[in-house]
């Protein structure tokens, strides 16, 4: 009988240790994929029920009657959310000092007119009064539009920007008065509002007709995406394709 040379048998033995270290290896890989896939189906789940709630608190708020400014003003102190709570105020709009958001309404390309409301107190608070086309950007293409030196607005309250949404929004353009993302103090600062007269936030007018027919209110958009469900079946998905297709890769080797 022919005995296995001394480095034949610490080949083999060096083979078997490489071979448990590689098949330990892939173990880990794929508890560790399978743990990743399942902590992002996870994830999204836990995003669908914030998405779930989010919405049911706005239409909540939008069927609520009408809040005063003050009441929103106590909210937003309080560090409570302000955004699309009903609410009504009254003033006299500066149609001098327009601000012009650009926007896109029902496939057409324009601006949403942002105008300061002065208020009782002398302070100003600024209201989306709703969409102009491109080309009636000016005011003085739709003088009918002026309401009158005191009204009442009815909308809905939006919170104040911290910051640019992105930096792949636009800067905002002061010279041609073109705003890409809503920045209150420089809206303010660019008419000349000291920041200690304006009201941290806005309001959104609500469809009320306007005189001439612009601006069109009512444009504040309700449609926030809500995919998560479909997300998370997806990762769910590829974690049990990677056990099925794991488990068959194992019994054949097995065989």
């Amino acid at each position: 009988m022919r005995v296995p040379a001394r480095s034949t048998v610490a080949e083999i033995a060096t083979s078997k240790k490489r071979g448990l270290i590689g098949r330990i290896g892939t173990l880990l890989l794929l508890v560790a994929t399978f743990a990743i896939l399942v902590s992002l189906g996870t994830w999204q789940m836990q995003r669908l029920h914030w998405k779930e709630s989010l919405l049911s608190a706005m239409a909540e708020r939008r069927s609520a009657p009408p809040a005063t400014l003050a009441e929103i003003e106590k909210i937003l102190a309080d560090g409570g959310d302000i955004d699309y709570r009903t609410v009504s105020v009254t003033g006299g709009f500066d149609h001098t000092k327009e601000r012009h958001f650009f926007a896109t309404f029902n496939g057409r390309t324009g601006y949403y007119v942002f105008t300061p409301l002065r208020l009782d107190d002398d302070r100003f608070l600024f209201v989306n009064r709703g969409f102009v086309p491109f080309e009636q950007k000016d005011a003085s293409t739709r003088l009918a539009g002026e309401l009158p030196a005191f009204v009442g607005v009815h909308g809905l309250a939006r919170p104040k920007l911290d910051g640019k949404p992105s930096s792949l929004v636009p800067d905002n353009d002061l010279a041609k008065n073109i705003f890409y993302w809503k920045d209150l103090d420089t809206m303010a600062s660019s008419v000349g509002l000291p920041a200690d007269k304006v009201v941290p936030l806005f309001v959104d007018a609500d469809a009320t007709p306007n005189p001439g027919g612009l601006p069109i209110g009512g444009v504040t958009q309700f449609d926030l995406p809500n995919n998560h469900l479909q997300y998370a079946l997806t990762w769910y998905g590829l974690a049990a394709a990677l056990v099925l297709v794991s488990g068959i890769y194992a019994m054949r080797r097995g065989r």
